[in-house]
């Protein structure tokens, strides 16, 4: 192999190319979280039922564990997670309060309409201390908004209650 340059072939161009729209946003996100002191954590993409379903008090019996709305692989003991929850739950098994974690990336559900994908992202976070309140979410809320949007986006709560029906509690 020679290292004598051909002075007629160009230079590689090595800054072609951007980061996808989704991927920006979510590293926006991220970024943005971990300035106010949220830390990063990842987990697996396939998850087990464990994990997934069972420590976030899914009941057996619910919709989403069905074959028609989660992706099952290896004789359905594990699935591609459908949410990043189980990441959240993998944080808080190993470390204690107070804690804040974020995570992001891929989770997948079954549609079979045209105005879903299998696959989408998600940014969740969890913020476990002592004296936090809801006021402490809608400040973080109005933050990620405004450095995302600008501060001439109008928000507005509009808190409800949604009850349990007599047949939910079963």
């Amino acid at each position: 192999m020679s290292s004598i340059k051909d002075i007629n072939t160009p230079d590689l161009i090595k800054d072609i190319g951007a980061l996808h729209p989704i991927n920006h946003m979510k590293d926006s996100i991220m970024n943005l979280l971990t300035s106010f002191g949220f830390e990063i954590i990842n987990g697996p993409e396939i998850e087990s039922e464990e994990f997934n379903f069972d420590m976030l008090n899914i009941k057996k019996t619910h919709p989403a564990r069905q074959m028609h709305d989660t992706f099952y692989v290896e004789n359905k003991s594990n699935l591609l997670r459908t949410h990043t929850s189980p990441v959240q739950i993998r944080g808080m098994l190993e470390k204690k309060p107070p804690l804040a974690f974020i995570s992001g990336g891929k989770v997948f559900r079954k549609d079979d309409d045209a105005t879903h994908l299998p696959m989408f992202h998600q940014v969740e976070g969890i913020y476990v201390d002592e004296n936090v309140s809801f006021a402490n979410l809608k400040d973080l809320i109005y933050k990620i908004i405004y450095s995302l949007f600008g501060e001439d986006v109008k928000l507005r709560f509009r808190p409800s209650y949604f009850p349990l029906q007599s047949h939910q509690l079963k």
